[in-house]
């Protein structure tokens, strides 16, 4: 049976603090897999619906971008006549990892060198549609930035080589964002935590007591104990667990060992049922946590947390999540898709891939090349919809946090949310502004 959350009782001199609430929507739907079922199918299936979608929607925007231009297949091509095509990008990559290379490599004296970004200044772009593919020249359009799997309109003509010369770009851009609710002049705090790593050596199990026993409103006087009862929403963006390495070899365990494998869920249950027991609190996977491996992520299974599932504010969610608080939407992931992103291709920060993939209107359009996803038949759940106020992205290696603007009037706080086992930070934002801040949490005994 569901224990609902008692509200936050602080006795002070004053009396008692109430917790704040807030009204939760959750809109994890499309990232559900319910009734899909694998039989074999290829990944052609998510390109195509991608394609489609994306080319709807690129064609609306034609009018206002280039309204005296012709639309051509890449099959139609004509040397020298300027047109626009769409398609899906393709990057041709010289140092991409193929599975062959291990095999025939793997009898070589030289060891295999793994770059931890492969992006080569000979990588190149092709165009896709369903009729054929062209090649892409022109300095604009920069491989270095882009990957395979964006849909995009092209202006630009072929070249006598059977090549196309590309003068001008289009990106789907911001999609339309729902207006922030009015300012209600009340402070309401929503705290994100990821890469909790329990049961890894780099955990401090210190650090993590403090931030429960902070957000709970054990902690500090009266004044931070008041801060604390405005927290409405706990997030946790994946990496919760780690297992011993050795365990997981494919051979049958003893007990002792599946005791040692079990020890770090049921610790992280402890901990989130202090957090469950007060405040509203969400869960999503991650690359280390006991779920599945491709994108989209399922839930967590409750039976993982006996004691925190006992409460009806304990959330299990997908990842990626998504999810309204007042009419303010949140959207955001684990980190796979920027970890992703910075792999095959470049950028000045985490932050400028997290602003691309709203631009591409796309979470993850290296899914299914580089990136594990489900062979979805009818439909792309990545495709962004409709713009969020706030996206998230966790697991990264510090905290970084920005304000982009589209240009629609579109407001979006972007969030890279540290891995809390190594910095002993987590980020903390207020409803009423979308303003944000990091909480970090450090313990230091002398010799």
């Amino acid at each position: 049976m569901a224990a609902a959350a008692a509200p936050m009782e602080v006795d002070t001199g004053n009396g008692v603090f109430q917790r704040k609430q807030a009204m939760y929507k959750s809109l994890d739907e499309s990232f559900e897999i319910q009734k899909e079922m694998y039989r074999g199918q290829q990944y052609s299936q998510i390109y195509f619906a991608r394609l489609h979608l994306m080319r709807t929607l690129l064609y609306s925007l034609l009018p206002t971008w280039k309204p005296h231009l012709p639309i051509c297949t890449v099959l139609g091509l004509e040397e020298g006549k300027e047109c626009i095509i769409v398609g899906t990008l393709y990057k041709h990559m010289k140092l991409k990892p193929s599975i062959l290379d291990e095999y025939s490599k793997e009898r070589s004296a030289s060891p295999l060198v793994k770059p931890h970004n492969f992006v080569h200044s000979d990588d190149y772009l092709v165009l896709e549609d369903e009729s054929g593919r062209v090649k892409l020249r022109g300095s604009l359009l920069l491989p270095s930035v882009y990957v395979t799997g964006i849909v995009v309109a092209l202006h630009g003509k072929e070249t006598g080589a059977g090549d196309f010369m590309v003068e001008d770009i289009l990106e789907a851009g911001l999609p339309h964002q729902i207006e922030l609710p009015l300012n209600s002049g009340e402070d309401k705090y929503v705290v994100f935590v990821s890469g909790l790593s329990v049961g890894s050596s780099s955990a401090n199990p210190l650090h993590f007591q403090l931030f429960v026993d902070h957000i709970t409103g054990h902690l500090g006087d009266e004044k931070e104990q008041g801060i604390a009862a405005h927290i409405v929403q706990v997030v946790i963006a994946g990496n919760s667990v780690e297992f011993p390495r050795g365990l997981l070899n494919g051979q049958n365990l003893g007990s002792k060992d599946q005791s040692r494998l079990s020890e770090p869920i049921k610790e992280l249950d402890i901990l989130l049922t202090q957090i469950a027991a007060g405040i509203p609190l969400d869960i999503m996977p991650g690359t280390s946590d006991p779920a599945n491996f491709s994108l989209p992520q399922q839930p967590l299974h409750k039976c993982l947390f006996p004691g925190s599932a006992a409460y009806n504010t304990f959330r299990s969610c997908t990842n990626p999540h998504s999810f309204e608080l007042d009419n303010v939407r949140f959207l955001g992931t684990s980190g796979q898709n920027i970890e992703d992103l910075a792999r095959y291709s470049d950028a000045k920060s985490k932050l400028e891939f997290m602003e691309r993939t709203l631009r591409w209107r796309h979470l993850a359009p290296t899914a299914p090349n580089t990136l594990g996803c489900y062979p979805f038949t009818d439909r792309d759940p990545f495709f962004i919809e409709k713009c969020p106020h706030v996206y998230f992205v966790g697991n990264q290696e510090k905290y970084e946090a920005s304000l982009i603007k589209g240009s629609d009037g579109q407001v979006v706080r972007l969030i890279c949310i540290p891995k809390f086992a190594e910095t002993g930070t987590a980020v903390v934002l207020n409803l009423r502004n979308l303003e944000c801040h990091a909480l970090s949490f450090g313990t230091q005994f002398s010799s």
